[in-house]
């Protein structure tokens, strides 16, 4: 039995920046630092972080008041920072920057006057922060829908959720078009939802069954097993290997493993060692050498705390 790897897979840019910045939060003002929501979507780095400190909460009001809180990389909408503002709450925002640009896009064209079409699922985090940036229509393509009967000459423009599927999103983007030619239409989708998909796709084409390891609630996971399937291959996600069915297994040659933009790499190689196979062979173009690096204005955030801590901290041995 062989395995084929797909490369890239595992942590992205987002991802790894998210994480630090809680990592940093501990280091700088102590614990409990709060997580509004999973800080990614896998339950593996969400215990991690917790080990350390953590605490996870679903809503802002939830947070002790005067008490450091960290927005995860899936975005915000205005109403949490306004909530953490009454609450005195120092916030560390660790949205991604890919997707801080859609909120962007999302309040740009709002200016314009355009109407704005969030392809995107419906109760996806990532999808209740950007949907709270600004009016807009809400395109579930999992789902049937139809636009508004808006007038042929209305200015539409088109934002995506960054780890939808490129194909059906493809699609959805399409149909708009039928109706609104001239819309504009905004690649949001993330490159590292873009590169795992494709190197999923060559995957299955050259397995008889793929693997994907992640978390169930993450949304570009769902994906990468959608492709397999979509490609005729036999296709779980799972978040380790005490999830495997051996009897997946019987009979099978050749297993294609990928993994999710928030997967830790150590569950990957979890998996690889519980099936012991005979040899592990790469796909894909590689890994991608994008990072994020953490924005001036939370590191001057963090410094800033970190004085204020000392100070408190000698004031209290003064008296």
């Amino acid at each position: 039995m062989d395995i084929f790897l797909a490369s890239p897979r595992g942590f992205c840019a987002g991802v790894d920046l998210a994480v630090d910045i809680v990592d940093l939060a501990i280091q700088r003002y102590g614990i409990p630092v709060y997580v509004k929501h999973q800080i990614v979507h896998n339950p593996k780095v969400v215990a991690d972080v917790e080990a350390k400190g953590a605490i996870t909460v679903e809503y802002v009001s939830e947070v002790p008041e005067g008490a450091v809180v960290v927005f995860s990389a899936h975005g915000s909408p205005p109403s949490d920072y306004e909530i953490a503002k009454e609450r005195d709450l120092t916030v560390l925002d660790a949205t991604c920057p890919l997707v801080t640009r859609v909120h962007n896009e999302a309040k740009k064209y709002t200016r314009e006057g355009r109407k704005i079409v969030m392809v995107g699922h419906a109760g996806h985090q990532e999808v209740i922060g950007t949907t709270g940036q600004a009016a807009m229509e809400l395109v579930d393509e999992r789902q049937d829908w139809d636009l508004p009967n808006w007038p042929k000459d209305t200015e539409v423009a088109v934002l995506t959720q960054t780890t939808l599927s490129v194909n059906d999103t493809a699609a959805a983007v399409e149909k708009i078009r039928q109706s609104h030619p001239d819309a504009i239409v905004r690649d949001d989708i993330c490159y590292a939802t873009t590169n795992r998909q494709a190197a999923a796709t060559e995957l299955a084409d050259m397995t008889e069954l793929v693997l994907v390891i992640g978390a169930q609630n993450s949304s570009n996971c769902m994906r990468l097993k959608d492709v397999a399937i979509k490609k005729g291959v036999p296709a779980y996600l799972i978040n380790g290997p005490e999830e495997l069915d051996r009897s997946w297994l019987a009979g099978v040659e050749k297993i294609g493993i990928t993994s999710g933009a928030s997967t830790p790499e150590k569950q990957v190689k979890a998996v690889i060692e519980a099936i012991a196979p005979n040899n592990v062979y790469r796909v894909g173009p590689g890994e991608e050498k994008t990072t994020f690096a953490i924005p001036r204005g939370l590191r001057d955030l963090v410094r800033r705390g970190s004085r204020r801590s000392k100070q408190e901290s000698t004031d209290d041995e003064d008296n």
